[in-house]
Formats: structure tokens, C-alpha cells, sequence
């Protein structure tokens, strides 16, 4: 429904439509109940979950009801829209354990002027607001972004505003992308085209500053716990592989075979978004 205007997805999917909350608890009910550990619950934009009046209730009373469900597993959800985050997800996210410490909002430039010509409506002021109102309530909380770079007449200094944000917001990884016109939407229709060798240029430096806030956030770990969901065996490594609750990747041995199974992993050292280590 927020027709951004690079997005072709609005036109092609048609609007939101929120499916009835009683069917998603059960259906999140009875795959905890056959054995499933990790749930995501997954929209568009699920902020704005019945805004068409069709679920019953809000998104937050939904991941709140979903957290209430008796089992042992995790409880993830994206996509959020930053217009649309608000303090009572966060409480929400506050209260339960079940829930991951990760929030995915897609910011996509730290200009104000590029995020009126996508018609994000925020500002990066409001933006930076709701990480820093979510890390107050949950310090150890990864946030994790989307980011394009070489919009239509996106300057130097638009670019160098999305490069501060990065450290700003304090980013644990981000998906980047050069923009790509759609056509259909408006911005395909835009004067200012970012010549391609300038949008390389800026997306290798996003690169280069994302991964450094990554690797940063990934040596935190060292010498501490942190729970695996372990997902599969990897032959090349002879190491089990899993997801903690921020989504780093955690490698370690075990004599059993504990894939599906919670494990605590002490980390030993880290590369990149994955940690090695062994189980406590």
C-alpha cells in the first residue's frame, strides 16, 4: 500500500490483504506442536497487518499472542516499514524471549531528500529515532537494512549522508543494491540517471562500510554464549552450522547429530557474519 516509487510490486501484487489471526495461531500452533523451531511471520509490510480490517487485531497483539504459545522455539517477523514501526512492537518484542533480537527496517538512503523522491515518508531523523527508542528498550537488539544506491540524481553528499547513516544506526549487515529502473513506476520515469560507473564506485564504498560494521558486530561475540538453532552439517568443514538470533551463522563439532536442536555455542573467534566455536 506505500507505493514507493522504485517498487514495482504494488502493481503487480495488488494491496495488502491481511489474513484472519485465529488462522495464523493456529497454523503457528500446529507447526510448534509437529516439531517446527523457528517460525517467521512474514509480510510485505507487517506493520501495517489489518489495516484492511480483515486480521482482527494488530500486528503487535498477533506477535504477542504468537509469543504466548506454549514450546520451545523462535519467532521472527519481516518485513517492517520504518513509517510504521512503532513502540508498542517493540515492547512487544521487549517482553518475550521466543521473539529474536532482530529487527529488519529497510531504510534505503540516509538523504531526506532521496527518501522523499522514493516516497518513503520518514526522515532519516525519524528513522534514527526508532533505533535509538529500540535499543533502549532492548540494547543487544541487531537491526539489519536494505540500502540502494545511484537513485535518480542522487549527489555525492545524498550518498555520503547514506554512508553516515551506517554508522550512525550501527548496522549488524545490510542488503545493498544499485538501483534498477522498473518500468511502470515512477522513478523509471525520472531525469538524472546515475551514470553506471559512479553507481559501482558508491555501492563497492557502501559495501566496504557495511561488512566493516559486520565483522565488528561478529567480534562482540567472541568469548561469549550465544544459542544456535542448528541447521544442517557442512562435509567441506566437518562442522555443524546454525543461526543464533541475530542471524550470524555459528560453526562448531559435535560427536552427535543435533541438527533441529538448540545448542549453546561459545565463541572462539569470528570472520565475517559467521562464528566458530564450541558447545558448552
Amino acid at each position: 500500500n506505500n507505493f514507493c516509487t522504485y517498487c514495482i510490486v504494488p502493481y503487480v501484487r495488488g494491496r495488502e490483504r491481511s489474513r484472519r489471526a485465529e488462522v495464523i495461531l493456529e497454523e503457528v500452533g500446529s507447526l510448534v506442536r509437529e516439531g517446527y523451531k523457528e517460525i517467521t511471520l512474514l509480510g510485505q509490510n507487517v506493520n501495517s497487518y489489518n489495516s484492511d480490517g480483515n486480521g482482527g487485531m494488530s500486528f503487535p497483539e498477533l506477535l504477542d499472542r504468537c509469543a504466548r504459545i506454549e514450546g520451545k522455539f523462535r519467532l521472527r517477523f519481516m518485513t517492517s516499514h520504518p513509517k510504521d514501526f512503532t513502540r508498542e512492537l517493540a515492547l512487544v518484542m521487549q517482553k518475550h524471549e521466543k521473539i529474536c533480537n532482530l529487527l529488519h527496517l529497510p531504510v534505503q538512503a540516509g538523504s531526506d531528500r532521496i527518501l522523499s523522491l522514493m516516497n518513503r515518508r520518514y526522515t532519516r531523523e525519524k528513522y534514527l529515532s526508532e533505533i535509538k527508542m529500540l535499543r533502549e528498550l532492548i540494547p543487544n537488539c541487531a537491526v539489519t537494512t536494505d540500502l540502494i544506491v545511484g537513485f535518480p540524481t542522487e549527489t555525492e553528499e545524498d550518498f555520503l549522508q547514506t554512508l553516515s547513516l551506517v554508522q550512525e544506526a550501527d548496522f549488524a549487515s545490510a542488503f545493498t543494491f544499485v538501483y534498477s529502473p522498473r518500468t511502470g513506476t515512477k522513478a523509471a520515469e525520472m531525469e538524472g540517471r546515475i551514470p553506471e560507473e559512479v553507481s559501482k564506485d558508491r555501492i563497492m564504498r557502501l559495501v566496504d562500510a557495511v561488512n566493516e560494521n559486520t565483522r565488528r558486530a561478529s567480534l562482540e561475540y567472541v568469548g561469549k554464549v550465544t544459542e544456535i538453532l542448528c541447521e544442517d552439517y557442512d562435509e567441506k568443514k566437518g562442522l555443524y552450522l546454525g543461526r543464533n538470533e541475530a542471524g550470524r551463522m555459528g560453526y562448531f563439532a559435535s560427536e552427535q547429530n543435533v541438527i533441529g536442536e538448540f545448542v549453546d555455542l561459545k565463541v572462539d573467534h569470528a570472520n565475517g557474519i559467521s562464528l566458530y566455536g564450541t558447545l558448552t
